[in-house]
């Protein structure tokens, strides 16, 4: 995807995440994060908003410490100001995005095509999977319909060669295919007992590697599916095979804020 792409659904998810929390109201409790309630989340994603923008504009020499979880929790402006201040870091967030030199050195902590694309690209799934909390605050979202196969192709792509692929433990030698049959793209994902993930691409449609265990289905279900937002069932998801392995990925490939 092009870093301008990335860009607007910063924007588009972004605005679409601050009308879901009006309409849910910020006491509403948020299903996929249990004991948040929408204050919470959108505090939370107000928070993470303006510490991605510091890296654009103060351009530090290495990635931003930032506080822990219930710290920034603790914090943020009254109820009554919540949504118009986040709505407000939103837009610094974009502005800052396509102000930003794409040559710039900025530090990241993921695998990038360059460091502003991974700055677009991080902020917008990070907006684009608690937009999708929200939505569910204030209702039942259809995890189908709630992204395009390209994009929540490339948001299963962000997290098993970014996320996941750089975490080391001791695995039990299984491994997990992953195929987004809308978009004809698919992921192997092993857990060596060496401790080294490993994550390779290959196309749906190919002759795939061998796998434990498969995993397949719309990219929308399967992207929710994986950070853990939806069941199978609901994001219409076969699995074939060892299902433990997806069970070992449900609990352990989480991304926590730290």
């Amino acid at each position: 995807m092009e870093i301008a792409t990335w860009i607007a659904a910063v924007e588009e998810n972004g605005i679409l995440l601050g009308d879901a929390a009006r309409d849910a109201g910020l006491a509403a409790a948020v299903p996929a994060c249990p004991g948040w309630r929408v204050r919470d989340l959108v505090w939370h994603q107000s928070f993470v908003h303006g510490w991605a923008a510091r890296h654009l504009t103060e351009r530090p020499a290495r990635v931003i410490e930032s506080a822990d979880e219930a710290a920034i929790l603790g914090g943020g402006p009254a109820d009554d100001e919540l949504i118009a201040s986040y709505r407000a870091g939103l837009d610094a967030l974009v502005t800052a995005l396509r102000a930003a030199d794409p040559a710039a050195d900025y530090p990241t902590f993921l695998p990038a095509p360059s460091p502003l694309a991974f700055w677009a690209r991080r902020q917008a799934h990070e907006t684009a999977i608690h937009r999708f909390d929200a939505q569910a605050a204030a209702g039942r979202p259809s995890p189908l319909a709630a992204f395009s196969p390209d994009f929540a192709a490339d948001g299963i792509d962000e997290l098993v060669t970014g996320f996941a692929a750089r975490r080391r433990r001791t695995g039990p030698g299984k491994s997990l295919l992953i195929k987004a049959l809308d978009a004809d793209r698919a992921w192997h994902y092993e857990w060596p007992s060496d401790g080294q993930r490993k994550a390779t691409r290959c196309a749906a449609g190919d002759d795939p590697p061998r796998a434990d265990c498969v995993l397949e289905g719309p990219a929308s279900g399967v992207y929710l599916f994986l950070w853990n937002r939806c069941p199978a069932p609901d994001a219409v998801i076969g699995i074939t095979g060892d299902r433990a392995i997806v069970d070992r990925w449900t609990s352990g490939v989480q991304v926590t804020w730290t």
